[in-house]
Parts: C-alpha cells; structure tokens; sequence
C-alpha cells in the first residue's frame, strides 16, 4: 500500500506542479477559443491541461518502475507499457484538437487506433464471465472488439461530462477511488498478481486528478481539454479492462466456475462495461446519442442539454451542480463497492436507499441556501452566513459581472481581464493609473 500511496503523491506532485507552466504555454500559444453558445464559463479560459496531467502519467509509471515491489510488476507484464503508448496516442490526438479543433470522425478514428495500440501489446479482453455459464473464453477479434469498444465508449463518456469546472477530474477521481479499493482487495486480500496492474493504473488516475483539481475548480484557471478528458478515459478503461478480463474469476473465492461468477455478479459484470464507476457519465453519453439523433442531428453535434446543463437550469449553482454530480456519482460508485464486499447485508441497501432519498431532495431544493450557525460563520463562505456586508458601490476600475440575476451568463471577449485568469492577455488598466498618480 505505501508503494501505490506514493506513486499517487508523486503523480498528483507533479501534475500540480506542471499545471501553472502549462496554462502560461497554453495562452501564449493560443489555446484560448472563444466562448461558445453551449459553454457555461463566462470568459476565454486556456486549455490543454492534458499536457500535465500526461506528464503527471509519466512520472507515476517512472516511479512505480524503480520501487521494489511495484518494479517486479513491469517485468511480469507488458500491460504499464501498453497503456502508456495508448495514452500517448490519444494524448497527441488531444493536444492537436485543443488548437485546432479537429474533426469528430478523426477524434474517433484516432481513439479507436490508441485502444488497437493498447490491444497489440497484450492490454485486451481474454475471457467474459457470464451468470448461469461460467467464464466464457473470447476469440482475438472478440476481444480486440470489446476492448476496442469499451475504451471509445469511456473515452467519450468522460468528454461528454467535463463541462463544468472541475466536474469530469472530480468524478474520475471518486471512480478511481472505488476501482483502486476493488482492485486493491482482490490483489492484496486474494493474492492474484494479475489485479496489481488494474491497483496501479487507479493510483495514478487518482494522482492525475487531484493534481489538477486545485486549478480546475470553480472559477477555474485552465481547462484540461480534450487532451485531458481522454486521457484519463483511457486510463480508466484500461483498468477495468485489466481487472475484468484477465483475472480468472475462479481463483477469487475458491469453488466451483458458476458459483464463483453469480457471486461477483454485482460489481463484476459493471467492471466489463464499466456503467457502475462512470454510471453518470455513461448516462449522460446515451442520452446525448438519443436527444440529438432524435432531432436528426449528428451523435457528435455539441449542445447545452447534458445533465449538468439542465441542473443549472433548473436554478443549481455552478458549485452545487457539480457537488451534486460528485454526489451520485460516490454513491453508485461506492455503493456497488460496498455490495461486492458483503451483497447479503441489508444495512447496505438501506443506506443507498437513504442516501439517494438525501440527493433527490436536494436535486428538488435547488434555490436553498443553508445557513452555518452563529459560532461556524468564520469557518464557511459568506453565502452562507447570516450577517452579509453591507452592499457598496462598485468601483468604476472593476469590470461589471456579467452574470445577470436570473442565472444566465453573458460571454466575455477574449482580452478582457477577469477571475478566470485570462489578465496576461487582457488590458491592465491600473499600470496606466498608478503611472498618472505619480
């Protein structure tokens, strides 16, 4: 465990240490786009975030090849390497659309080749475990085919999400939380090496996002773009694809082939096509395909009715929007964790049952505003106490807020200075100020 906890801190180091330099490149080279009628962030905010959280990738790999124990690993397996040069693929690919925007049809060609990368070097399904048959062995063109398939499909389900700050880090991050508990159980508790690649992928996942959280969050610095948002799809396949069809899910619980896959039934099955770590990103994915199918439009036609969209509309704010994503997102996640430990425990499904009664009242509650007690005022936002500041005049040097009171946000100009970082482009009126007060 400390060798993963420390590949994570390094992962997460040095992600978070890259991000700063990055969102300088990334301005100066122009990765700025304008707004955009379905964007929610009020002004040109850089991308290519993916850059550091890659190079946050490559550091994590590096350290965890010269550990002891964690090194073995890559003499055994090829599967590090793998994911790797798939992640470089689809990484470039990225980078390239986060300048230039490219087509969506070469996005997904270029996604298809990073997993047939990936597929060649020994990452792929071997065999499917089936409730009432038993571990059912697949074909090569099988297995490259659903691999091929579960990759673009968690690829796209991440991209789809990261449309609010900090949204598609912090899911990835609570789902890769829960795979590296699931998969640390089975390579520890059971002793099955071939679960130790799926351990060390979640780590560094989990390093990524939380390297790139602190930047990403609400009003955020940079963006990670698609070169971000990919990425850490890839990676998250490439676990579950590790975990799901290379451990023989006989040798977990002893007994006969039957038995031993109706017991991994609850969380087994999801790990294949990976619905219970990304459940809402999945969900957002498929209705997204039909809305715009449905209207005759391209599958890939961007527009503004993805769940976290409609939570705005319906009155959320930003933040609380993405608390609750991160909410229904830790309770599939976990909750399915938790039935995989123990599926005969009642207490479980009564507190999944009650906490997603706590998240629809919420969802119903979207202009409450709780208020901190008297005593905890100095500890929390003031939005949320009781005495608020007496209201002044706006300075005349302070550009207005562009964000009307009915929710909507009205697009800034690229050049225009505000809480998004964008002042190393924009006008710095108080230099010329200070210069004629002297």
């Amino acid at each position: 465990m400390r060798e993963y906890l420390l590949t994570l801190c390094i992962t997460a180091a040095v992600t978070y240490l890259l991000t700063g330099p990055v969102r300088k490149f990334a301005i100066v080279a122009g990765a700025m786009p304008e707004i955009r009628a379905r964007d929610v962030h009020r002004e040109p905010t850089p991308r290519l975030g993916g850059i550091a959280m890659f190079f946050g990738l490559c550091a994590g790999l590096l350290a965890a090849d010269h550990l002891t124990n964690l090194g073995q690993l890559f003499e055994r397996s090829n599967e590090p390497r793998a994911l790797l040069s798939g992640a470089a693929l689809i990484w470039l690919i990225g980078v390239l659309d986060d300048k230039f925007e490219i087509d969506a049809l070469i996005k997904l060609g270029g996604q298809m080749i990073a997993a047939g990368v990936m597929v060649m070097q020994g990452l792929t399904i071997l065999w499917l475990p089936v409730p009432g048959v038993g571990t059912v062995a697949l074909t090569q063109w099988q297995g490259t085919l659903l691999t091929v398939a579960l990759v673009v499909i968690t690829i796209n389900a991440v991209n789809f999400v990261d449309g609010l700050d900090g949204l598609a880090a912090g899911m990835v991050c609570i789902a890769s939380a829960a795979f590296f508990m699931y998969a640390y159980r089975i390579w520890y508790s059971y002793g099955i090496e071939a679960a130790a690649p799926a351990t060390l992928f979640a780590a560094i996942l989990m390093g990524m996002c939380l390297g790139f959280l602190p930047h990403n969050m609400h009003p955020a610095r940079i963006f990670m773009g698609d070169s971000g948002s990919m990425l850490i799809g890839l990676v998250l396949a490439a676990g579950a694809i590790s975990i799901t069809g290379q451990v023989d899910p006989d040798s977990l619980f002893g007994g006969s082939e039957r038995s031993t896959v109706h017991q991994m039934v609850p969380v087994y099955i999801p790990l294949v096509m990976p619905l219970t770590i990304i459940a809402i990103p999945a969900a957002d994915l498929i209705l997204a395909i039909v809305r715009r199918t449905w209207r005759g439009q391209s599958p890939f036609a961007a527009d503004r009715g993805h769940l976290h969209h409609r939570l705005l509309e319906i009155g959320h704010s930003h933040s609380r929007a993405v608390l609750i994503m991160y909410f229904w997102s830790a309770l599939i996640a976990f909750g399915a964790l938790a039935y995989s430990v123990n599926s005969a425990s009642m207490w479980i499904v009564l507190g999944v049952v009650t906490l997603s009664t706590l998240g629809l009242v919420l969802l119903l509650l979207p202009r409450f505003t709780p208020r901190a007690p008297r005593w905890a005022e100095a500890f929390v936002p003031p939005r949320y106490r009781r005495r608020t500041a007496p209201a002044t005049a706006p300075d005349a040097s302070t550009p207005a807020d562009p964000e009307s009171a009915d929710g909507h946000r009205t697009p800034v100009a690229a050049g225009v200075s505000g809480v998004n970082g964008a002042t190393a482009v924009g006008p710095r009126a108080h230099l010329a100020d200070r210069s004629r007060s002297r």
